[in-house]
């Protein structure tokens, strides 16, 4: 029996092997090329100090790392770091990723062709640092690219035209680099593409036609480059979406950028080039248009005699032409027709996951059944669950809709997350600028999706709640946007112009930056209106808690009326995400004394924080003394009020919100008042002079 027992102990301790160490084995190959590639990446080790050999990759202590289901490392965000290292092959060890986004650095050296073996990356951003050499026809086997990002480097050579295999590919960016050769008509297969810009680089010889046969197309940027002959009329659909300036050689009929074509002249250079190399067949196609002397002779000149068939030629093939593209053109524009209308139908009709063109109306985007927290985006959309999550936290997804953005959408707002364009950045956040295709202004808070909640209920429940808070001093959510393989959901909000209420705090003498007294009692009961609806129980609303009212957090439009942002943002949050903020709030003075020994936010703690505000509009300071309290406290208002009113106040105002402030800053909260009791008491204040 010991026998026995001894063998099929050693029988389970050699399965429990088998099927382990594999698995162990795996992720000590990630954490080595992760090593590998924190060396060439950051070579002087002053950046990626939370790479270290002996953790976990996956515990959210590496910076920039997030891993998928399985453990598997699927996110690399490390944009705008400071990165001066170069690209290690090591990267093609990470067999599960599926973005890797490094723009924004100076990342120096070649893109290595083993970059090819990562199969799953959906997301490629290399852009804005100082690459070189060539882009490696091997990239034409990462068959599940959707995004290429290869702008603003030092690319030389030429478009691989193996690229044409990208069959999910979206977006290719590669202006701004030293590309020569002409545009590969192969690019035209790439049937799911709906950005490309090749602008400012040196690309030559004409348009393909075959560009104008795809079907999602809404950008093509060809600007300042060497290209020539007759841009294809069929690119006019795209309106704006085309730019095509500074090629001299390049005309076209209808394009605000292009100058009009001259017949004799631009049709003699329109050379239609039906290769799928990177060379023209006929050499002279790829040079710049002639200058008129050459070609528009007259009868009575040299050679005339000589040129007076080829110009009847070229004009009898030029109304045949014609001709067969307006009828093929009418064919082409039914069956887009019949096609279109059979696609909306079977969106319609049909609950299974499928794709649609993206400039489809956004009653017609199709959804995958996985839930909000999960949702990855495909051709730059974003999928929101539709089956059996779709009540999730009691949320309608139709009405989600009406606020979901694309990531297209958003990286174009922010020029692909542009530095100039940064307006803030926090442990778990950063804020850009941005402006939507509209004209409109937006601030867009990124948010990484390991600062979220991982209960997907919990997630779509804060989601919905953010989503439906109105009122007019609280900063309007426009939307969302959130996407899995980039690892960060976005929030889109209206834009405070005048910024936020710290920048008109601690002004020195005589700036331009001092609030009168008229718009500080302005401000302040503003802000009481705005904590006022969030701690009401109205229109089916909870009450919510704010849980970080600060000076930083009140907005200011351009009649300086205060907007609260991030009301609601704890709903969308991890627990420790939140707790973090307390550090800043604590150091500010804005934390409830209570917090210490209960651990929690109440309307009354919401209460104390304003209580503050009233003391720093007050004062003009950010820091609250004791001397400033005090002074509050005694009603000493030459010691209280900003000295920079220069006597310019309302002592009886002063002394209304000076007694607001005490009360709403008492260590027990049980003696502070309630928002409705605050609003009661700045309702008879008139805020004028």
């Amino acid at each position: 029996m010991k026998v026995h027992h001894s063998v099929q102990l050693l029988l389970s301790l050699f399965l429990l092997l088998a099927f382990h160490v594999p698995h162990m084995a795996v992720g000590t190959a990630e954490l080595r090329a992760l090593m590998e590639l924190k060396s060439s990446l950051d070579p002087e080790g002053k950046i990626l100090g939370s790479w270290i050999s002996d953790g976990d990759p996956c515990s959210g202590f590496f910076e920039g790392v997030a891993c998928n289901d399985h453990r598997k490392v699927a996110n690399i965000s490390l944009q705008g770091k400071g990165l001066s290292g170069w690209l290690s092959p090591a990267l093609a060890e990470l067999k599960c990723l599926s973005g890797l986004y490094l723009h924004y650095n100076n990342l120096s050296g070649e893109i290595p062709p083993h970059i090819s073996n990562l199969t799953e990356l959906l997301d490629l951003y290399l852009d804005v640092n100082t690459l070189s050499g060539t882009i490696p026809p091997e990239i034409a086997n990462m068959a599940s690219l959707q995004v290429l990002q290869l702008g603003d480097n030092q690319l030389v050579g030429t478009i691989p035209t193996q690229m044409s295999s990208l069959k999910q590919l979206s977006t290719l960016a590669l202006q701004y680099n030293k590309l020569t050769g002409q545009i590969p008509l192969s690019l035209g297969n790439l049937e799911k593409l709906s950005r490309l810009n090749l602008s400012f680089n040196n690309f030559s010889g004409t348009v393909p036609a075959t560009l104008a046969h795809i079907e999602h197309l809404e950008v093509l940027d060809i600007q300042n480059n060497s290209l020539s002959g007759i841009v294809p009329s069929a690119l006019k659909r795209l309106g704006e979406g085309f730019q095509g300036a500074n090629n001299p050689g390049l005309c076209g009929v209808g394009f605000s950028t292009l100058r009009a074509c001259n017949k004799d002249q631009d049709l003699n250079v329109n050379h239609i080039d039906t290769s799928d190399g990177d060379q023209p067949k006929n050499s002279n196609s790829s040079k710049a248009l002639p200058e008129p002397a050459y070609v528009q002779l007259h009868c009575g000149q040299t050679h005339c005699s000589k040129s007076r068939r080829f110009p009847q030629t070229v004009i009898t093939a030029g109304v045949v032409i014609v001709t067969l593209t307006f009828i093929c053109a009418g064919f082409l524009t039914f069956f887009r027709y019949r096609r279109q209308k059979q696609r909306i139908s079977n969106t319609l009709s049909s609950s299974s996951e499928g794709k649609v063109s993206l400039d489809q109306p956004k009653e017609f985007y199709t959804k995958s059944p996985s839930a909000l927290v999960n949702i990855d985006y495909y051709s730059g959309w974003d999928q929101l669950s539709n089956g059996q999550n779709a009540d999730a936290g009691g949320l309608s997804n139709e009405y989600l809709n009406q606020f979901r953005f694309n990531v297209d959408e958003v990286e174009s707002a922010t020029h692909y997350f542009s530095e100039a364009n940064l307006l803030n950045r926090s442990k778990f956040a950063a804020g850009y600028k941005g402006v939507l295709r509209d004209g409109s202004l937006v601030a867009i808070r990124s948010i990484s999706v390991t600062c979220c909640k991982t209960e997907e209920a919990e997630f779509v429940k804060g989601l919905n709640l953010l989503t439906s808070l109105r009122h007019e001093n609280l900063v309007r959510l426009r939307g969302f946007c959130c996407s899995r393989s980039r690892g960060e959901c976005f929030l889109i909000y209206d834009f405070a112009t005048m910024g936020n209420l710290s920048q008109y705090l601690d002004i020195e003498d005589g700036s331009s930056h001092v609030l009168e007294w008229s718009k500080r009692v302005s401000i302040i009961k503003g802000i009481a209106n705005g904590i006022g609806y969030l701690h009401s129980n109205e229109e089916s609303k909870p009450t919510i808690v704010h849980q970080n009212i600060s000076v930083e957090n009140v907005l200011l439009d351009y009649q300086f009326n205060p907007l609260i942002r991030d009301a609601g943002l704890p709903m969308l949050l991890a627990d420790d995400v939140v707790f973090s903020a307390l550090k800043v709030s604590a150091a500010m003075g804005y934390l409830a004394p209570e917090y210490i020994t209960t651990g929690r936010f109440t309307e009354k703690s919401d209460i104390y924080a304003f209580g503050v505000i009233i003391l720093q509009v007050l004062s003009g300071k950010t820091t609250i003394g004791s001397s400033i309290r005090t002074a509050v406290e005694s009603f000493r208002f030459d010691d209280s009020v900003d000295t920079n009113l220069k006597g310019i106040y309302s002592k009886s105002e002063a002394a209304t919100l000076s007694k607001l402030a005490i009360q709403c800053t008492n260590e027990l909260p049980d003696e502070r008042p309630t928002m409705v009791d605050v609003i009661q008491e700045l309702s008879v204040l008139s805020a004028h002079l």
